[in-house]
């Protein structure tokens, strides 16, 4: 059983799907956890009363994490409330944000989905670094559509997804001597509220459908996958891109 007491985590967009599994298993697995969320008040809300209500250590902070100040305010709350130090650090934040086309996508919309799924990783694993000590992990989110280019209208994603995959692996280069391993998970159809906004409900069946699996994977399972790669139980992966898609992409 993967042990995680006397560890701090900190998750960005940790306070809904994905990223609310994700707080809510590294808590039951005695971290103490810092998570982030930006527009989800009530979902977050829900992810904080779960884990207190079975017996975890959480603090929410709110932040977006486009602007450094509030980047700095997340890993001050953190570390003033449960020490200077951060073991673990889950990249969870990013969005398709909505689809376009290479003819309809004009210069801010590309710039700004850069920023949310890639930038928004480097600005917060640089704050963070000096706060990890040896052992630490990293782990990022990547996506299927950085391996085959994303649905209709995901050009601007799948690109930016595409560089989470390379800054994971050239992270993991740099901080290895160090102790610290960093690695990514890149899911397919995940049930959760990215696809109940940005895709159509008959591409969704279709897709389920043509799974080895014939279903669409839960966000719990993603946690799970997440969960041990932030632990020691994986202490000899790094630079890894772990595909969880039940199937309909292989590597």
């Amino acid at each position: 059983m993967i042990d995680l007491k006397n560890k701090v985590a900190l998750v960005t967009g940790g306070g809904r799907d994905i990223g609310g599994e994700i707080s809510k298993k590294l808590t039951s697995l005695g971290a103490k956890v810092c998570f982030n969320y930006f527009d989800s008040d009530e979902k977050g809300d829900a992810t904080l009363k779960s884990i207190k209500d079975n017996g975890g250590e959480a603090v929410m902070v709110r932040g977006d994490l486009t602007k450094q100040s509030d980047i700095d305010n997340l890993v001050q709350s953190c570390t003033r409330t449960f020490g200077d130090k951060i073991d673990i650090l889950v990249n969870v934040t990013g969005g398709l944000v909505g689809r376009k086309t290479m003819e309809e996508m004009d210069e801010k919309f590309w710039d700004f989905l850069m920023t949310i799924n890639l930038k928004t990783v480097f600005l917060v694993t640089k704050t963070v670094l000096p706060f990890m000590p040896g052992g630490s992990a990293i782990v990022n989110f990547s996506s299927q559509a950085a391996r085959d280019g994303g649905g209709p209208g995901a050009l601007a994603y799948a690109t930016a997804k595409g560089g989470v995959l390379t800054f994971t692996r050239g992270l993991a280069k740099e901080l290895g001597p160090k102790g610290i391993r960093v690695n990514a998970v890149s899911p397919g159809m995940i049930a959760t509220t990215f696809h109940d906004t940005f895709t159509k409900p008959e591409v969704r069946e279709k897709v389920a459908a043509g799974t080895p699996l014939r279903r669409e994977g839960k966000a719990k399972e993603v946690a799970d996958l997440v969960v041990y790669l932030a632990s020691d139980e994986s202490s000899f992966i790094t630079g890894a891109s772990v595909e969880i898609n039940g199937g309909t992409y292989f590597i």
